[in-house]
């Protein structure tokens, strides 16, 4: 199947969460035998039009990242690229439109990846409703951003959550590192919240345990000090940012994941931890998709301040160990791969009917 990603913005220009989502998708099918093309803003050398990377052709639309310059052009990409189905990002918005104007010339099913934001309250224009409304198939990561994009006016039936996934097999395969009995892993932004976690463990300075925090960025000095001041640091290792790969054997290792994120359109790191065995505890919160993984955990609990954290941190001591959960084999990266083609498929047999 000929694939085309639409993406103004890719892994290559910014390493945000849903970039890399896009590129782990298309670079996937391209492994499972699908031509993909991701239609995008220049971000390789030289005046090239297009570029092939790690099995996936990049074709140029703009050469600079300007929506509006983006969305004017991009019919006519779309058009050279002949593909049998477009996924498009819904940033820009009137990306989708765009997109489906090109896909309807050459009958062909447009599907809208919904990017939700921590900002998401300014998208209420018009452009967002249209974005909602155009394609064949919305695709969301979460029920949490599902509710986002009906209340943008997207027909419920065409709302399909596919989650983020992992690599099963590598987890399975991975050594156990047993350095931290507690983790906490994501970015340290302004949403990472992490000083929750920190709280919690001092109000466990009098037991033994010790603790990881993965991950860096502009947050990370103040967390530092913070356990200083905490006089936890002694035992909290900040271990900086390590790929998926690195944390695995990391929380093979580990007893409990904390999740206290601000925003989370899919908690892919704590989906990690709990296919690693770790028992998973998420403090809610309203812009955040942690809760819908631990609700559905029997080992999982959901707090709502660091009190209840360090109180569910201790009740995890009564389960046991574990360094593998197969629960979490449909969130494997094939598993979740098939789910896309499955998606690409139905789309393309029912334009067939008209």
């Amino acid at each position: 199947m000929r694939v085309a990603f639409v993406t103004m913005t890719t892994a290559h220009h910014e390493d945000s969460w849903y970039a890399r989502r896009a590129r782990a998708v298309a670079e996937r099918l391209a492994a499972s035998g699908h031509d993909v093309t991701v239609v995008c803003a220049q971000w390789w050398g030289g005046d090239h039009a297009s570029f092939d990377f790690d099995g996936v052709t990049y074709r140029r639309v703009t050469s600079e990242r300007s929506p509006r310059a983006f969305v004017a052009k991009l019919p006519f990409v779309l058009n050279g690229v002949r593909p049998d189905v477009i996924h498009v990002a819904s940033v820009p918005p009137l990306a989708v439109p765009a997109a489906k104007a090109a896909g309807r010339l050459r009958r062909t099913p447009i599907v809208a990846e919904w990017r939700d934001r921590p900002d998401r309250e300014t998208e209420g224009t018009w452009r967002h409703h249209w974005a909602a409304r155009s394609p064949d198939a919305v695709v969301v990561p979460s029920e949490t951003v599902e509710t986002t994009v009906r209340e943008r006016g997207a027909d419920p039936d065409a709302v399909e959550v596919i989650p983020d996934s992992v690599d099963m097999a590598g987890i399975r395969d991975a050594p156990v590192d047993p350095r931290a009995d507690l983790v906490y892993a994501r970015p340290l932004d302004e949403r990472a919240n992490v000083e929750e976690f920190l709280l919690a463990l001092a109000e466990l300075r009098d037991r033994e345990w010790r603790a990881a925090v993965i991950g860096d960025g502009p947050a990370r000095s103040e967390a530092e000090r913070m356990a200083r001041d905490l006089r936890i640091d002694d035992r909290v290792e900040f271990l900086g940012d390590l790929s998926p790969a690195e944390q695995v054997p990391i929380l093979k290792g580990a007893h409990v994941f904390a999740q206290t994120a601000t925003w989370a359109p899919f908690a892919t790191g704590l989906l990690r931890a709990l296919a690693c065995g770790c028992v998973g505890v998420v403090e809610y919160q309203a812009d955040s998709a942690a809760h819908e993984l631990v609700e559905a955990d029997p080992r999982g609990s959901l707090v709502t301040s660091p009190q209840e954290l360090a109180d569910e941190i201790v009740a995890a001591t009564d389960l046991e160990r574990w360094t593998v959960n197969e629960d979490y084999a449909p969130y494997d990266h094939d598993a979740v791969r098939s789910r896309y083609e499955d998606c690409y498929e139905r789309l393309v047999a029912n334009y067939g009917f008209f």
